[in-house]
């Protein structure tokens, strides 16, 4: 009965919900079996009966083709869990919840109870009400635990979305994380190098350089001589980690749904980003990977900032192995810069032009470039580490960036538009005049003579791509996220200093660099060297087009539907329609038949055109619900 449902409507259902409308359809059978049998069985007339019966079993079959439509239609499949996911994840979720609990009682606590059910609508107006806010802010994510102390140390770097008040007061969170005692570490470390630390290594430090959210470090020396400095991820931590995700997911989601500031700050989109940036810094082999990517680009292009060289021998998914930089954070080198007379605006403009340069001619850069994650080195360079999350951007974004970056120092606001919608998503209906005047609005209030550009105007760009219903690719967006957190170190380092300033002014170094003759030969000598194999089939295919238009034979071939999606589309409108008429048609002839008076007598109440009526009742209704099912599917 179950199986007949399902093949009938067309449409794959959970095991469960096709056993239940089985069992109800075997259940309707004998009752409308019986009713319509009635007292044929006494008269003994076989043939009515086991038409009858059919005509009984077939109504069966409608009611539980019946069932699964309006299951589908009030409650569509995947809107509750099935009952076996359900029960496997009982422990899970009790689990979840205790820790959901324990985390909004933090929170109420700590006094953002309102903030939480979303009742709070605007933040506190005085500057002293927000340092109070802030506080309590940096007090609950603290008392949270790992996960939501990562997530502090990233809105300390937003300085784009928060008020300083708050980023000063998050920034506390970076790295005060309290170390693991030294037994665990050792431990993880023999499960992952497959020895205890003194076998691998000629000296290892047990007290740590470092201790993060996620991980922290130790300094050691090689059998070889060479110091290193070693990673060692918190034991169990990813269990917490993905416990914790998914509460910040769902806070995140309430308070969309609650507070209008929520929702005007995207906390579900950064919430997923979040999710994906710090699930990928917890395997230690991905940091690797994009230490020794970045290196690479940046040993090849020759840049002022080092970068440590990872060693991928004693590199494992939770323990990461490589070069020491012997320097103090940029965060803490402020009274290093005074005593030894460093210029701090050679340092910031060093440091961005390396970021900059990763960003517009390398493609991979560092996409977390905070004051802890910059060196300041005993030799006065800058070093970058921490390289758990990178940005990555193909040919054609990074040459729409150069093209933006061009055309912005040209003040050109067609050509800026023009690259701009490149980079971004482009939806079907734009307003593309309304979008360049927009551009050159924004232009020339924040790029124009005299104006002082800052990161304002990065907060206003993305109002102007929600404006438009454009969609910032990640990598965009990450490289967004890259420049608002170095921002927040180079005002640190070199307060006054505009990124955006120099931004224009690395433009237009670009711009001269590539303006110069070897650059432009070598340009030109590519794009030739790609265009020669078309060049040379283009003779042969103008002769060709030339003679057939000669002869009389030029034609144009269009293939309809060529594209698989397309003919699967337009073949199941046709099949529905086709279905729906056929279903109109056996139901039209059904009353018709039913409201005949005469016609060959079948039982003594029943005749022949009554019970085709009634075959055709079934059929309708089975064609009929076989669309519900597909209208109601999402």
């Amino acid at each position: 009965m179950a199986y007949g449902a399902r093949r009938l409507l067309d449409a794959r259902f959970s095991l469960f919900r096709t056993v239940v409308a089985g069992v109800m359809g075997q259940a309707a059978a004998s009752p409308i079996i019986g009713a319509l049998v009635g007292g044929l069985d006494a008269r003994r007339e076989l043939t009515a009966i086991a038409w009858f019966v059919m005509l009984g079993l077939a109504c069966a079959l409608l009611v539980s083709m019946t069932v699964l439509v309006l299951w589908e239609a009030f409650v569509p499949t995947g809107s509750v869990p099935s009952p076996l996911l359900w029960t496997r994840g009982v422990r899970s979720r009790i689990a979840r919840a205790r820790r959901y609990r324990q985390i909004t009682f933090v929170l109420l606590r700590r006094g953002l109870g309102p903030y939480l059910r979303g009742r709070a609508r605007r933040g506190p107006s005085t500057r002293a009400g927000r340092e109070r806010l802030a506080r309590s802010l940096t007090s609950a994510l603290e008392e949270g635990g790992v996960v939501f102390v990562k997530l502090g140390q990233v809105l300390s770097t937003r300085r784009d979305v928060l008020p300083p008040e708050f980023v000063a007061e998050l920034g506390r969170l970076q790295d005060r994380a309290a170390p693991v005692p030294w037994p665990e570490i050792e431990r993880v470390v023999r499960e992952e190098l497959g020895a205890p630390p003194e076998d691998v290594f000629a000296a290892f430090d047990r007290v740590p350089l470092a201790a993060a959210s996620v991980a922290q470090v130790h300094t050691a020396r090689l059998r070889s001589g060479e110091e290193v400095v070693v990673k060692i991820q918190r034991p169990d931590v990813r269990a917490v980690v993905e416990r914790d995700l998914d509460i910040v997911g769902r806070l995140a989601r309430t308070l969309r749904a609650r507070a209008g500031w929520a929702r005007s700050m995207g906390v579900v989109d950064l919430a997923e980003g979040f999710a994906a940036a710090l699930r990928e810094e917890l395997d230690f082999r991905v940091e690797a990977g994009n230490m020794a990517s970045v290196a690479a680009a940046a040993t090849a292009r020759g840049s002022d900032v080092l970068l440590p060289r990872p060693h991928a021998d004693l590199c494992t998914g939770r323990v990461l192995v490589m070069q020491r930089l012997p320097g103090v954070a940029l965060s803490k080198a402020g009274p290093s810069i005074d005593a030894r007379g460093l210029d701090r605006k050679a340092l910031a403009r060093v440091l961005l032009d390396t970021l900059l340069r990763q960003i517009v001619l390398d493609g991979i850069f560092h996409a977390d470039p905070h004051p802890g994650n910059v060196l300041l080195l005993d030799d006065g360079r800058l070093g970058l580490i921490d390289f758990g999350s990178v940005g990555r951007l193909d040919s054609e974004l990074r040459a729409a960036l150069r093209r933006m970056l061009l055309a912005m120092n040209r003040a050109d606001p067609v050509a800026v538009a023009d690259a701009f919608l490149e980079v971004v998503a482009r939806p079907d209906e734009l307003d593309e005049q309304g979008l360049v005047r927009a551009l050159g609005a924004f232009m020339t209030r924040h790029l124009g003579a005299g104006t002082t550009p800052g990161m304002a105007m990065f907060t206003e760009l993305f109002r102007l791509v929600a404006r438009y219903d454009l969609a910032v690719p990640a990598e965009i967006a990450a490289v967004f996220r890259a420049l608002a957190t170095l921002e927040g170190g180079l005002t640190e380092l070199a307060p006054g200093l505009s990124i955006v300033t120099e931004a224009q002014t690395f433009g237009e170094t670009y711009l001269r660099e590539q303006m110069h003759p070897e650059s432009v030969r070598d340009a030109a000598a590519d794009e030739l060297t790609a265009l020669l194999p078309m060049l040379r089939r283009l003779p042969r295919r103008l002769d060709r087009i030339a003679a057939a238009a000669e002869a009389g034979r030029l034609t144009l071939n269009i293939r309809l539907f060529s594209d698989e999606r397309d003919r699967r589309t337009v073949t199941g409108l046709l099949q529905q329609v086709l279905i729906t008429f056929l279903a109109s048609t056996a139901g039209i002839m059904a009353v018709m038949l039913l409201g005949l008076g005469d016609g060959p007598p079948m039982t003594g109440e029943v005749t022949l055109y009554e019970f085709f009526g009634y075959c055709l009742l079934v059929v309708c209704s089975v064609l009929a619900l076989r669309v519900l099912a597909v209208i109601f599917r999402r």
